[in-house]
């Protein structure tokens, strides 16, 4: 049974039906929610920065695509190579977002997770005028930022973007990263705080003060989300 499952959520019929499924029902997310954006011209001031480097948590992923409110904000989104990647990826290319497959685990799994590849795609994405977004914490250590984004930053001299997006109804599942499905029919909100510049000369120590920052502007970003939709005991859950 568990193999005949695993073979049905292989194939490409199945991982299309789903993907196209997960955005649709992300759009009746997006739209029977009244968003908030704190702060208000956020986008006044991020627009002048672009291409920028959109970060967040893992987990708080499923919204992220609606932050491209205009034709003109080109971006693609870092995706694991995992089978449950395929259907994010699916999902995410319909709702208008270009993908780039590869592993955010700057480990010893790296090189073989296509870290090295995605990288480099990552890098020239950015030099072609895309936004890249990606999750800053790396898989199976949830809510700590990995130095990854940090890299990034410092290779392409573009700033970091931290936000979090939170609707007031969700469901939470019990996995590592706390998984988070947002629910049609609530309040939801957009929140980002400040962008990070890393600089082309960072040394190890410059890299991990910039990581620490990038953990808290994010943590506190996902507190003030969680508050303004009336759910501020959720903020310390993500």
């Amino acid at each position: 049974m568990k193999r005949l499952a695993r073979n049905l959520l292989r194939s490409s019929r199945v991982q299309r039906a789903v993907g196209f499924l997960a955005a649709e029902y992300l759009r009746l997310v997006w739209r029977t929610n009244k968003f908030t954006i704190d702060p208000a011209d956020v986008y006044e001031r991020v627009e002048p920065q672009q291409p920028a480097i959109f970060a967040f948590w893992h987990g708080q992923h499923f919204m992220t695509p609606f932050i491209k409110t205009k034709e003109s904000h080109r971006a693609k989104v870092l995706i694991s190579r995992h089978r449950d990647g395929e259907f994010n990826a699916i999902a995410a290319e319909r709702l208008g977002i270009g993908t780039i497959r590869g592993s955010g685990d700057h480990g010893g799994a790296f090189h073989r997770k296509g870290g090295v590849g995605a990288f480099k795609e990552m890098v020239r994405a950015l030099e072609d005028g895309y936004n890249v977004a990606l999750t800053a914490d790396v898989p199976k250590r949830s809510r700590v930022a990995g130095l990854g984004i940090i890299m990034l930053a410092r290779e392409s001299g573009r700033p970091i973007m931290p936000f979090a997006m939170a609707t007031s109804r969700f469901l939470r599942l019990k996995n590592w990263d706390r998984t988070t499905i947002n629910l049609p029919f609530g309040r939801g909100a957009l929140v980002g705080i400040e962008e990070i510049f890393v600089p082309a000369d960072a040394d190890s120590a410059t890299m991990e003060s910039m990581r620490v920052k990038l953990e808290a502007t994010l943590n506190e970003a996902t507190r003030r989300a969680y508050l303004q939709v009336g759910r501020p005991e959720q903020a310390a859950h993500g």
